[in-house]
Order: structure tokens, then C-alpha cells, then sequence
């Protein structure tokens, strides 16, 4: 038995973390959808559809890259891209929709319903429905709208209604909220397509292994271009999904995998979304996982400059690595992120979403202790086409 990746067990527990914390009114349609995974993810037909979607429609494998003058740039190990941004729609989100949408299709379900921060999710999400003519709607905070506009014009040029949630604090675990409100209301027509590895199980293990096509593609690539598995694989955490993609096939093998989690206005100040860094075990959204809470255990608002990672928990899996000291979680801060969004766009020409900036920052903090043969492996997660606004707007720029 592998230590981790065998993992979670028959409860949907990683550990001490996951589970299914939710209303009896959930708990049929999560043990149907448990089944129904059971029966199709050993089904070859099932996945040789999602493998043909994944080539034609999404456009994989995407690339691994040599960042030649961001390596120059850090004076010490070299720095390899995992080009999650070129995929169909942007980012890697696109993995998971292709995925469960197919899972919707064989449980017979004609609605889709699906939370997004940053919107890459949501217009994953509309994509994917649009292609099966299935009715979508996206539930969206309302300052993530504000901040996030032009992914919201494109789930809407996909045929999707967007919701806009003005409770709490307008942002995604507020989204969250009302989609599983929507979901309990509707079970019997509605798929829910989770868009990170939380929620309550099996969802952490589904999007976890829709998502795992890039460390498997990963494998492959860097055996090729540079004869071994790389020293250390970086990625940003949020709710955890394109980190726990690229991580999941590494899990026992001799490589260090770092996750970054976004530190806002700084650790110290409580302005952040660092819950690994920052936080305590608690249940949030169907799940036992690290959460941010104050000391009767009610959640607090978080602050990032990146709506993808502007969430107070994160995915259970994440929580066992951390615990069990498989992988390292650091956080950093929206001046070095926007540092790091500048200097990868003028070096490589490659414009990271300010989600995947965070990973390009942590290298600042990382590189020093790998020598120069090393490798490392940054993964992109997504494009920065949707944060022009957000980074024009910090740099005292207007674009109206």
C-alpha cells in the first residue's frame, strides 16, 4: 500500500482531514455520485472519452518550458514551466470540467450548477456545458464580479447565467454557500461541479484525479528533457486543485513539492488567505480541513489580490501533506506577487494569472537552497489576460 496515494480511506478521510460534514438532504446525492465514479473510474471507455476530450477540446499535454532568462535571472537552479495557461479557456480548471461533466452526462443530470473566484472555473464550467447543451449557472461573489469582469462576459457569451452573491463577504466561500444551497434545493435534475479539491467527499478525490493528467504528463516530460523526476514542484494553493494535480503522481517519489498560499497584506497583519500558514482544523463546506477562524471558530474574511486564492479554507488532501510533512506550505505576500506577475511577463513574454504569480514569487525564497543542477518545475495555472484590470488598477494606471 502507498503511504499517500491510496488515500482517503472508505469514509473520505486523508488522515484526520475530509470526511462528509454535511445535511442528510446531500448525503443521497454524494452517495450517488460516489457510485457512480466507483463504476467509471476503472471503466476504459469512460476515460478514453475524457482523454479524447482532453487532446481535441482542451489541447493537452501542455508544454513543460525552460524559463532560459528567469533562470538567469534567480542565479541558481534551473526553472522549468508546466503550461497550464495554454490550455482551451486558460487555465487548468478546464482538466477537472471535462471530467465531471462527463460524469453529469452518465448520471443523467441536465442542469450544472458550479461556484468560481477568479472565473476561470466558472467559464470552464460553461464550456464544457455548452458543449452538451446542458443548462448552466455560475454563482459568483459580487466583488469578485467587480474585480473579475471580463471572465464574467465570457460565461455569459457561453450561454451561462451568472449569479452575482452579495452575502458575507461577496467573494468565493460565499459563492460556495449558494451553490450548495441551489444544489440541495434541485438535487434531483443538478449536477454540482465542484471546482477545487474541498467540498465534502468524494469531491476532493474527483477533482484531485481529473486533475493528475499534469503530473502524469509531467512525469513523462521531464524524464524526457532532462533524464529525471525534478528536485521540487511548485504551485499555488488556494482550495488546492492545480497543486494537488501536479502533486498527487509525485507523492512517493523523492521530490519536494512546495505549495504557496497567498499572504496578502501580510501573515502577521490576519489581512491573508493562508490557512496552512495561518490557520486551524476545522469544517467548512462538507470537509475537516485547516481553516481560517478566530477563537469561537467562526470564519474570518480573507484578503488576497488574487480572487482564485481569496478563499479561507483548503482542500483536506492538502491538510494530511502538511501534517504529515509530505509537502511544504509557505505563503507570499501582494507586493511580491506583483513583482514576480512583472518580471515573468518582461523575461519570458509569458503572462501568469496573479494565482500562478504567487508560485513565480516563491522562488525568491526558494531558489537559494538548490544548486544549479537542479530542476525546478513551476506550474503555471493559468493566464493573466483576466487580471489586466486588477494589475493596471495597483500600478495607478487607468484602462476606461
Amino acid at each position: 500500500m502507498d503511504k499517500f496515494k491510496d488515500l482517503p480511506d472508505s469514509d473520505g478521510f486523508f488522515g484526520d482531514y475530509g470526511g462528509k460534514f454535511v445535511p442528510e438532504t446531500l448525503m443521497y446525492a454524494l452517495q450517488e455520485l460516489e457510485d457512480t465514479y466507483s463504476k467509471l473510474k476503472d471503466n476504459n471507455e469512460f476515460f478514453a472519452n475524457v482523454d479524447k476530450d482532453l487532446k481535441q477540446f482542451v489541447g493537452r499535454p501542455s508544454p513543460l518550458y525552460f524559463a532560459k532568462r528567469l533562470t538567469k535571472y534567480h542565479g541558481g537552479p534551473k526553472i522549468w514551466l508546466k503550461r497550464e495557461d495554454l490550455n482551451h479557456t486558460g487555465a487548468h480548471k478546464i482538466n477537472n470540467t471535462v471530467g465531471q461533466i462527463l460524469l453529469a452526462k452518465a448520471m443523467g443530470k441536465k442542469r450544472i450548477i458550479a461556484e468560481t473566484g477568479a472565473g476561470q472555473h466558472g467559464v470552464a464550467t460553461a464550456a464544457v456545458a455548452a458543449r452538451l447543451g446542458l443548462e448552466c449557472h455560475i454563482y459568483m461573489g459580487a466583488n469578485d464580479i467587480q474585480r473579475q469582469s471580463l471572465n464574467v462576459y465570457r460565461i455569459k457569451l457561453l450561454g451561462a447565467t451568472v449569479h452575482a452573491v452579495k452575502s458575507g463577504a461577496a467573494i468565493l466561500k460565499d459563492a460556495l454557500n449558494e451553490a450548495l444551497r441551489d444544489w440541495v434545493t434541485n438535487i434531483e435534475d443538478t449536477y454540482y461541479i465542484i471546482g477545487s479539491v474541498t467540498g465534502p467527499h468524494p469531491y476532493p478525490m474527483i477533482v484531485r484525479d481529473f486533475n493528475a493528467v499534469v503530473g502524469r504528463e509531467l512525469k513523462e516530460q521531464s524524464i524526457k528533457l532532462f533524464n529525471k523526476f525534478p528536485d521540487a514542484i511548485i504551485a499555488c494553493v488556494g482550495g488546492g486543485s492545480n497543486a494537488m494535480g501536479v502533486f498527487y503522481p509525485f507523492l512517493e517519489e523523492d521530490v519536494k513539492l512546495v505549495g504557496v498560499e497567498a499572504a496578502g497584506s501580510g501573515i502577521k497583519t490576519g489581512k491573508h488567505a493562508a490557512p496552512l500558514n495561518d490557520g486551524k482544523p476545522g469544517v467548512l463546506h462538507g470537509a475537516k480541513s485547516y481553516l481560517m477562524q478566530n477563537d469561537e471558530g467562526q470564519v474570518i474574511d480573507t484578503q488576497s489580490i488574487s480572487a482564485g486564492l481569496d478563499y479561507p479554507g483548503v482542500g483536506p488532501e492538502h491538510s494530511h501533506l502538511k501534517d504529515s510533512r509530505r509537502a511544504t506550505y509557505i505563503a507570499v505576500d501582494d507586493v511580491e506577487v506583483l513583482k514576480a506577475f512583472h518580471n515573468v511577463t518582461r523575461l519570458e513574454g509569458i503572462m501568469p494569472a496573479l494565482e500562478s504569480a504567487h508560485a513565480f514569487a516563491a522562488l525568491e525564497h526558494l531558489v537559494k537552497d538548490f544548486s544549479k543542477n537542479a530542476n525546478l518545475v513551476v506550474n503555471v495555472s493559468g493566464r493573466g489576460d483576466k487580471d489586466i484590470n486588477i494589475v493596471a488598477t495597483m500600478g495607478g494606471i487607468s484602462l476606461d
